[in-house]
């Protein structure tokens, strides 16, 4: 008996030698077309007076609208996608608190970024060091 894969791939070869598209056939997503995000969590410069005022009006970091990394300058152009990640008290309470906020963006030049604001700077010798930049994708 043949599995589904199997059956499958044989349906998608005589599709292939018919002539026809094989309409089962991935033709983007993860690892075929789109490019990798390579991981880099470093520290980004929020641009003074850029936060998004709305957002911080709800008690959210305000996404900057314009940061430097790397020594170079960059404009948030649109957000994809915002989340939020927990994690348990540090000091043994049982209760869970709001760890980071999560922003996958846009920016010019042209990237990709995700970036996250820690609730609690890392440092406490640089405590305003809370935006960084974890992964970005050409």
């Amino acid at each position: 008996m043949k599995s589904k894969r199997e059956s499958k791939a044989m349906a998608g070869a005589r599709q292939r030698e018919a002539g026809e598209p094989a309409t089962d056939q991935p033709v983007a997503g993860p690892g075929l077309d789109a490019p990798r995000a390579e991981f880099v969590c470093e520290e980004l410069i929020p641009v003074a007076g850029s936060g998004d005022a709305a957002m911080m009006s709800r008690g959210e970091p305000g996404l900057p609208g314009r940061f430097t990394w790397r020594g170079e300058a960059y404009e948030v152009v649109g957000v994809f996608e915002t989340w939020k990640t927990q994690g348990p008290c540090r000091h043994g309470s049982g209760e869970m608190y709001l760890r980071r906020h999560w922003y996958r963006i846009q920016v010019r030049p042209h990237r990709i970024m995700t970036v996250y604001c820690d609730r609690q700077a890392k440092n406490r010798r640089k405590p305003k060091s809370r935006w960084w930049v974890y992964t970005v994708q050409q």
